[in-house]
């Protein structure tokens, strides 16, 4: 996430408003990222067993660690102080913890000073860390107030999402009852500027979340807001044009409703709450269903009465009843129909061979007993694999051939066509197909939905069924107004921005189809984390966006630019290569970080994917993100090692962590009419990652290197000493 310069309106709120930057969060969590790592070295020195003294270069590594942490904690402080000051509620619980945070801070890089240890061993080695107490004491206080700052600044950035949601209602409501196109145009201005901070702070809040559920949810949601302004613009302004036509009333209710209940789903992810306790059944899905069957019965190897029978046979036949989806859809080819039913029946019959030989099992625990249960628990494990197979064919399938029956858009065209000439016939024929092709979509979303193997997936399913069915709805209401005033300007514009809705969401679903596939075949994309979510809300819905063209004094520093990425992301692919396990996780990362680096060096030539400086902009935050992800598996990877490689390391990720954070921030800060200055900052800052990207890769790959030589140096000494003891 990064900061927002501060998004119209927000600067103007009263006593009770939030005039402090979104980024605030994000700089917090930016510190806390930061010192995390640290107090976590400090706390694994301190304790190693029998590791009292230590080297000069040690101690010196020792205390540019206590170092840091105190720096990270006094920016921290700063930052909660700055909320503080802006949020009188919070104001004294917020400042404890930041007094707290500072002692810890100021204990622990006294405590980790050498210059304050004079007290030298024969040996030439210092003693220190004797109150080992202390520090630990100091450190677990750091972690406790940074704790208290964190959620109290979440309960913050809570508040001002309700508040921007509550001004974006109420203009909302102001605009639905406006009567004139004067004021219209004057209230529509402030609209556009509400969400436009809302975006912003959503945008962030979505970045933050942790749970890749809910993150799916948000992005649904705010993709539903931004397709939806510009559709609110020219149903409110046909409304206004054509006061007496029901269909432009009913077609602008649509989009007023389907934005309120978005932004009602908004909320209820950055609460964590539901009205009226409802329960959440989006996620139930028949390969989620057998997955957790599976676990059930392969769990019988290990505890024989960790399932009832009934328990079993109920799970399956609720399985095998949401196949009936499929085999009672009417565009299931009787072939396929058949062949699901055959291993539906083929699983029932497995199961009861499982549950006769599992009773056998827990009356007589012999060896051809145990084999039996093994080969019974394989025998329906594979019978479901298939019937998983067969409905993923079938599913893709028909998902595939209506996408391409549909890729011309014919019924679209002939609507807008029946339109401007006022046929009233052609509009009902063309209605009704367009209906058919709906329910066809939406059907083939929840087979989908089904198969799509992960929880962000199955929610992009029902985001996509969601907007194929209120879509369809209004493009034929869209259609009837223009039908009836065939030489409304207005009408038409209204009918062409729901059909270029409905073809926006086609592509999505290609695009989903082709991640569903990526992740049954076991391969996920590069671009997977990102590609199932629909795209982040932003002004382009107010302001058409143009490729970006800079004059040739900022084209050649660009490009200049681009060349030493272009060198670097040679030199990172030179590394990645010396790794034999190309399935490491620092691999990944680094691959995918190269990857996306050589489109941004493509983007300064002109070429390849991205068009335009938000495509740029958007690459690039993804990017940030998969630097953190980099420095978590580097982090994990540290645990192996002895202290001095940990510290070299660490160190080296503490370079890395920062500069994500800056390019996120760089990202996010909007600067009006100077885009070739973001990009310049942008690609500057990828360019300085990529650098220690490099340095990582090489570093890794010697250290674990030298790791695998030390433990097969223990391996040979080990069976050596074997071997003599035998002789």
């Amino acid at each position: 996430m990064a900061a927002s310069s501060g998004p119209a309106g927000v600067s103007g709120a009263g006593p009770s408003g939030f005039a402090f930057d979104s980024g605030l969060e994000i700089k917090t969590r930016s510190v806390e990222q930061t010192l995390l790592p640290l107090v976590s070295q400090i706390t694994t020195l301190i304790n190693h067993k029998d590791n009292t003294k230590k080297s000069d270069k040690t101690l010196q590594a020792i205390q540019r660690v206590g170092q840091a942490v105190n720096l990270a904690v006094g920016r921290f402080v700063k930052v909660g102080e700055a909320i503080a000051n802006e949020n009188w509620d919070l104001k004294e619980e917020i400042n404890i913890a930041c007094i707290e945070a500072k002692q810890a801070g100021e204990t622990i890089a006294a405590l980790t000073d050498i210059s304050s240890l004079n007290h030298p061993e024969s040996d030439g080695q210092i003693m220190i860390f004797t109150d080992k107490t202390g520090v630990i004491k100091a450190a677990r206080l750091l972690l406790s107030s940074v704790t208290k700052v964190l959620l109290l600044a979440d309960r913050v950035v809570i508040k001002q999402i309700i508040t921007s949601r509550n001004k974006v209602l109420a203009t909302m409501e102001r605009l639905e009852k406006v009567n004139s196109f004067q004021e219209f145009v004057q209230i529509f201005s402030q609209f556009g500027n509400e969400m436009v901070e809302f975006a912003h702070l959503t945008g962030d809040r979505q970045n933050d979340l942790k749970d890749e559920k809910k993150k799916a949810k948000m992005a649904a949601a705010r993709a539903v807001l931004e397709k939806c302004t510009m559709m609110l613009l020219t149903a409110s302004k046909t409304c206004l044009r054509h006061p007496n036509c029901e269909s432009a009333h009913k077609n602008k209710e649509g989009v007023f409703n389907r934005m309120k209940v978005a932004l009602d789903k908004v909320i209820e992810i950055v609460t964590d709450c539901k009205p009226g306790g409802e329960t959440d059944i989006s996620s139930v899905s028949i390969f989620t269903g057998i997955k957790e069957f599976k676990m059930n019965i392969e769990a019988l190897r290990e505890n024989l009465y960790f399932q009832s029978k009934e328990s079993l046979f109920a799970t399956l036949e609720v399985i095998l009843e949401r196949t009936e989806d499929f085999t009672d859809s009417a565009y299931t080819s009787h072939e396929r129909r058949e062949r699901i039913l055959e291993l539906s029946t083929q699983a029932r019959l497995d199961l009861q061979q499982l549950l006769s030989v599992w009773i056998q099992s827990q009356n007589k625990k012999t060896k051809s007993i145990a084999e039996e249960l093994e080969l019974a628990v394989l025998k329906i494990s594979h019978s479901l694999n298939e019937l998983k197979k067969e409905l993923h064919r079938t599913a893709t399938q028909l998902a595939a051939d209506l996408l391409k029956y549909h890729a011309d858009h014919v019924v679209l065209k002939a609507l807008k066509l029946t339109g401007v000439e006022g046929n009233l016939e052609g509009l009902a024929e063309y209605a009704c197909k367009l209906s058919e092709q709906k329910e066809q979509l939406v059907e083939v979303c929840r087979l989908l939905r089904h198969i799509s193997g992960t929880e962000p997936l199955e929610i992009t399913c029902i985001h996509a069924e969601e907007t194929f069915q209120v879509t369809g709805q209004q493009i034929i209401s869209a259609a009837e107004t223009l039908t009836l005033h065939p030489s409304s300007k207005i009408a038409k514009e209204n009918l062409d921005v729901f059909c270029e809705a409905w073809e926006s969401q086609i592509g999505d679903m290609s695009t989903l189809l082709r991640e569903i596939n990526d992740v049954f075949e076991g391969r996920r994309g590069e671009k997977y984390g990102y590609l199932s979510l629909p795209k982040p809300m932003n002004n382009a819905n107010l302001k058409s966006l143009k490729p970006d063209k800079p004059d040739s004094e900022e084209q050649a520093k660009i490009a200049k630019l681009g060349l030493k990425l272009g060198l670097l992301t040679s030199d990172a692919n030179c590394e990645i290569k010396k790794w034999g396990d190309q399935e490491n996780e620092i691999v990944q990362n680094g691959r995918t970080m190269s990857s996306m680096a050589y489109s941004v060096y493509l983007f300064t030539r002109g070429e390849g994917p991205l068009k335009t400086s938000q495509d740029l902009i958007h690459q690039l935050e993804v990017f940030a993100e998969e630097g953190l992800k980099l420095a978590s598996s580097v982090q994990v990877f540290s645990k192996q090692l002895k202290d001095d490689d940990k510290l070299m390391l660490l160190l080296e990720i503490n370079k890395l962590i920062p500069l994500c954070h800056q390019l996120q921030t760089v990202t996010k800060t909007p600067l009006q009419n100077q885009v070739f200055l973001k990009v310049d900052k942008c690609i500057t800052k990828t360019r300085s990652m990529m650098a220690i990207l490099v340095q990582l890769l090489s570093l890794c790959y010697k250290l674990l290197k030298k790791l695998q030589m030390e433990n097969n140096s223990w391996v040979s000494v080990t069976n050596k000493d074997s071997m003599d003891g035998k002789t």
